[in-house]
């Protein structure tokens, strides 16, 4: 059994979790730690707590159908959305292929980037059984093509904010590219931070999802609150 990267406290999703819903979608704020979809972990999936939430609220004896249109890292929190019909999945996906869908992030740092704003592109190689990936500056075998957009927000106390706006979609895009940098996330250890977080996190959170409803045409914006956790507030002012 896979060891998580993180110590695991297991909660039932409630209401104040739900940021968005309606008869197609459902988005909830994941808390640092949650794993999207099951693993070898043998821990409960977000998945499987938003069908248990979304059978309980609806009153569903059979259970509700749910599909994952994309995740996040497990020591990562923020916004992320769910299919709650087949034909919104199968838009959903569309969109996220085609790149339709603006996701933002922020990322907390110890070291002020160099430029402050900028894009970064990097050619990215993951190795599924030590669960890490390494960036690199040219194509590679079996290398994807990875690129975001970041800026400075702002400095407090030493840390310094980043806003990030991910092109791509590649497994720890943000934290290795980040590292790679040279400005690794604060209690990201796997990816260069010197110390893990007394928090059980890492200082990533994906604040913002956009998009064009999939099946009402209408333009929807998702914020997701930060961490209420005695850090992450002191930033939140500054991410508009």
């Amino acid at each position: 059994m896979a060891r998580p990267e993180f110590n695991y406290t297991s909660h039932d999703v409630t209401d104040k979790d739900v940021l968005y819903e309606d008869n197609h979608l459902i988005a909830v704020n994941k808390r640092a730690g949650d794993i999207v979809q099951v693993d070898d972990t043998g821990d409960e999936s977000l998945d499987d707590k938003v069908k248990k939430y979304i059978a309980q609220k609806y009153s569903k004896p059979n259970g509700a159908f749910l599909g994952v249109v994309h995740r996040l890292d497990r020591p990562v929190s923020g916004v992320i959305l769910f299919a709650k019909t087949s034909k919104a999945l199968e838009r959903i996906n569309k969109m996220f292929k085609d790149r339709e869908m603006h996701k933002t992030y922020f990322a907390v740092v110890r070291k002020k980037p160099y430029p402050e704003a900028g894009t970064l592109v990097h050619w990215l190689v993951k190795n599924p059984q030590k669960n890490v990936t390494k960036a690199h500056d040219k194509e590679v075998q079996g290398s994807l093509r990875a690129e975001l957009h970041y800026k400075l927000v702002g400095e407090l106390n030493g840390y310094y904010l980043i806003e990030v706006d991910p092109i791509t979609g590649r497994p720890h895009q943000i934290r290795v590219q980040l590292s790679t940098m040279g400005t690794p996330i604060v209690g990201d250890n796997k990816y260069g931070y010197p110390r893990g977080s007394l928090r059980k996190s890492i200082c990533l959170h994906a604040r913002r999802l956009t998009f064009i409803h999939p099946v009402k045409n209408e333009p929807v914006e998702i914020i997701a609150p930060v961490p209420r956790d005695g850090f992450w507030e002191k930033f939140e002012e500054m991410m508009g």
